[in-house]
């Protein structure tokens, strides 16, 4: 190992030489999985690989590099332009390659701007490149659809603490790469901590043994303990994996809505608290949760919908950090609260009926005479029932037009405070001497 290499950070120095070395995601490296597959046959098609930082991509596309016979060339989508996706364009297309494919590596593809992307289109449809992407972001929103489609998508998952602690026994095994050569007593708990709290990103984990190691005196045997306080020290703050724009805003979303759905109050004040701590857009947090009390709560708790649109008023109007506590009691009324999408499903229904086909047109008796004559000539408003002059303030009329009469859109349940609307119905029924519907009658 070179002076310069000795000298670089030990995530760098412990990246694999090999497949055999790479460690973790094994649901696309795995014997007979797809990737390893092409690897080993170096017959590599252009390929995106996305997921958290520290997982390996740039590793595997190291890997790549190291086992195939195609010549290789990379380019980070930070600093390079156009320019230099056409020098490696022009080595790809020179005769001194024709015998040899050019596989293009692009650390941080998601940087690239719709141009840069459009520029190595043809070339990777015509095969003068095969592309290696790789991006912390989801394709889907970041990267060109034509560029994906001729690609095959690998997605990379956070390591799991068995990863990591392999990843850490083998740097301090490497007598080269690593801390081989040292003597080094890192305790059960202290390595506990370490893997637990490096959010699945094996670089977190080696720079945290790596800073806790070099700032630790060696005893007089030339020992070097590395406890549980020196490894709390040592290690960075955990990385929150939740992005604004990509998967962990969506995902988290999802998350909190389908606890408030669930009524799990722990869940759905977890998940608000860790869009609030990634810096989520807190009208964005208001507004799903208007949402939700509208389409999960419903009839049910009639009272959570303006409860949660006072909430987004106050959020608009307060703003962080005291916002955290008017959207918490949102979220905890609409967990906490009977649950019923009687009102989705009913709008959907009369939505889906309309688009099915013609379903009439307003009953006579129910429309507007706007000028008396109209009721004389067209029987606008003529034979209406005004319902406040009848018994219970109720007079069975019909209100649908003739083509989709008797049809049901509103099913009640027997949730919270829908249970009193089925009775009131009901109640209604017996008054035109109606029997009550037994099927939707409260249990």
């Amino acid at each position: 190992m070179s002076v310069k290499s000795a000298q670089a950070p030990l995530a760098f120095r412990m990246q694999p030489q090999s497949l055999d070395e790479y460690v973790g995601q094994r649901k696309i490296l795995g014997p007979g999985k797809l990737l390893r597959r092409m690897i080993e046959a170096d017959q590599l098609s252009s390929i995106i690989l996305f997921g958290p930082p520290g997982t390996g991509k740039s590793s595997l596309a190291r890997v790549i590099a190291k086992q195939s016979k195609s010549h290789f060339e990379k380019l980070n989508a930070v600093t390079a332009g156009i320019a230099d996706i056409k020098k490696v364009i022009e080595l790809a297309q020179s005769p001194l390659m024709s015998q040899n494919h050019t596989i293009l590596f692009i650390d941080e593809i998601h940087r690239f701007n719709k141009a840069q992307q459009d520029a190595l289109l043809p070339y990777v449809e015509d095969g003068t490149l095969v592309l290696i992407g790789a991006t912390t972001e989801n394709p889907y929103f970041e990267v060109n659809k034509a560029l994906i489609s001729r690609s095959t998508l690998f997605k990379l998952e956070s390591l799991s603490e068995d990863d990591l602690r392999e990843i850490i026994a083998r740097a301090l095994s490497d007598p080269k790469r690593g801390f081989g050569l040292i003597d080094v007593d890192l305790k059960d708990e202290a390595l506990d901590f370490i893997v637990q709290h490096s959010g699945g990103d094996a670089r977190i984990a080696l720079n945290a043994l790596e800073l806790a190691l070099r700032s630790s005196q060696a005893d007089t045997q030339g020992r070097i303990t590395i406890d549980l306080q020196t490894a709390s020290d040592s290690i960075q703050k955990p990385v929150l994996r939740y992005d604004r724009q990509g998967d962990g805003h969506y995902d988290n979303s999802s998350a909190l809505i389908k606890s408030m759905r669930g009524s799990d109050p722990d869940a759905s004040i977890f998940y608000l608290a860790r869009a609030l701590y990634a810096g989520e857009d807190i009208e964005f947090l208001a507004r799903r949760i208007v949402i939700c009390a509208a389409e999960d709560v419903g009839l049910a708790n009639p009272q959570v919908l303006p409860l949660c649109m006072s909430a987004y008023e106050a959020v608009r109007r307060i703003g962080m950090p005291e916002a955290r506590i008017i959207l918490a009691e949102a979220v905890l009324m609409v967990a906490c609260s009977p649950k019923s999408n009687t009102a989705y499903k009913a709008i959907d229904a009369a939505l889906a009926a309309l688009r099915d086909g013609d379903c009439g047109e307003v009953p006579l008796h129910l429309r507007n005479p706007v000028f008396s004559q109209m009721r004389e000539d067209f029987d606008h408003g003529r034979g209406y029932k005004y319902a406040h002059d009848y018994p219970g303030h109720y007079v069975e009329q019909d209100y649908l037009p003739e083509k989709i009469r008797g049809r049901r859109f509103y099913e009640s349940s027997p949730m919270g405070y829908e249970r009193k609307i089925q009775l009131y119905l009901n109640e209604l029924k017996r008054l035109s001497g109606e029997s009550p519907d037994e099927s939707s009658k409260p249990q």
